[in-house]
């Protein structure tokens, strides 16, 4: 989401004359876009903040402003922190010295191959470890004229993929007066000519409904993968998560997608040592793992966010060395997972979008959200491929393009 909204701000300064440089001391204006998803994240602009002081005082006709998830609607603690910072302004807005910039923001000139298209903004789940609400506030989901025709203009521009983005997406349209979800969008789309693909994330257990699926199954541009984030495999810390489903749903949730679609990707995400999860409790969650064999797994360790419902109500009472210890299981396992998977690859061919090159190679994801990188061939930006692959790992693939 930050990415996204990043490449819409650039556009904008661009608009008002500005042009990007790699060297700060050029600047006539330094913003930064922060996320805050995690403590570490949060503690990292924060430093980063502390040490633009200098920056500013050796440019104070320059303007420095941040955005993102770090300002909220009480801004005045952020400007007696930081008072060196000229602006502060909340994700998805304009910022506040360009008073004409009103009429929306404006697109990438030159998007990539794949490029991401927000339909909402906000989340309602108010999980008690996460603080995106708080810094976001609740879901407002974008009319879908408004996100078909943005759609239809990145296409005309060259762009092949859309990733459609949300805190969860699956909740798409219920706050609009008009009647539409994510399965109706994800129809209008399918329906853009020249567009090839399109992924969407992240879904929540709870809101992912057979209706979504149905769509996946019949939509020829949808491509084969899915992030459906599980956080814990114990029913008693998705309670205290406030996750709002128990591990039986989720398998039969995952039983019902690979029924539909058995060649569909699947990755998650987890949360290991939260406030009193057991060794126990723990294995549960690697048992679950181990069992659903994801094609990719995003594992991060609990640390409590001041504000959230976990920080209130739970004591972080899990050492950060057993933390970091379950983490790196966990990762192991993946590895093991992810290249047995990735083994059956061996001498297929797969449709890649090109999305560059790289250190003499080719690059580009399948439909299924592999990182492929090939020889072959001479200017294949933002083309779809056939590669043949010859060598697999546990995190991309290697082949060579297949020529007609």
């Amino acid at each position: 989401m930050n990415r996204a909204e990043s490449e819409r701000l650039g556009s904008l300064f661009e608009k008002y004359g500005y042009q990007p440089t790699e060297i700060p001391e050029e600047a006539d204006l330094l913003m930064l876009n922060s996320c805050v998803v995690r403590q570490s994240a949060e503690s990292r602009v924060i430093n980063k903040l502390y040490r633009l002081r200098e920056w500013k005082k050796a440019n104070p006709k320059a303007i420095l402003a941040l955005t993102g998830c770090l300002v909220s609607d009480k801004t005045g603690m952020l400007k007696r922190k930081f008072p060196h910072i000229d602006y502060f302004f909340k994700p998805g807005e304009h910022p506040p010295w360009l008073e004409t910039a009103a009429a929306g923001m404006p697109l990438p000139k030159q998007p990539s191959a794949c490029t991401y298209v927000p339909i909402m903004q906000g989340c309602n789940n108010f999980c008690s470890y996460c603080i995106v609400p708080f810094r976001r506030g609740r879901e407002r989901s974008r009319p879908p004229d408004d996100i078909i025709n943005e759609v239809k203009e990145l296409v005309s521009r060259g762009v092949r993929e859309v990733i459609l983005l949300g805190q969860n997406v699956d909740s798409y349209g219920h706050d609009l007066p008009q009647k539409i979800d994510l399965a109706a969008l994800l129809y209008e789309l399918n329906d853009i000519e020249n567009l090839a693909r399109i992924r969407f994330l992240t879904n929540h257990p709870k809101d992912m409904n057979d209706r979504l699926i149905n769509a996946i199954t019949a939509l020829d541009k949808i491509c084969r993968q899915i992030n459906l984030p599980v956080q814990s495999g114990d029913d008693e810390i998705l309670a205290a998560m406030k996750r709002g489903y128990t591990v039986e749903d989720y398998r039969q949730l995952v039983a019902r997608i690979r029924q539909r679609i058995p060649d569909m990707a699947l990755s998650t995400d987890v949360i290991v040592g939260f406030p009193s999860e057991s060794d126990k409790q723990y294995q549960v969650t690697l048992e679950l793992l181990r069992d659903l064999r994801f094609d990719g797994v995003h594992v991060a360790a609990y640390s409590p966010r001041q504000g959230t419902a976990a920080a209130r109500d739970f004591t972080d009472n899990v050492p950060l060395k057993v933390k970091k210890k379950r983490l790196a299981a966990i990762e192991k396992l993946q590895k093991e997972i992810a290249t047995d998977t990735n083994s059956h690859l061996l001498n297929q061919t797969l449709e890649v979008l090109v999305e560059g090159r790289q250190k003499g190679k080719w690059h580009g994801r399948s439909r299924s959200g592999k990182l492929v990188f090939f020889t072959g061939g001479e200017s294949l930006t933002a083309k779809l491929v056939k590669v043949s692959i010859t060598k697999t790992s546990p995190w991309s693939l290697q082949g060579k393009l297949v020529l007609d």
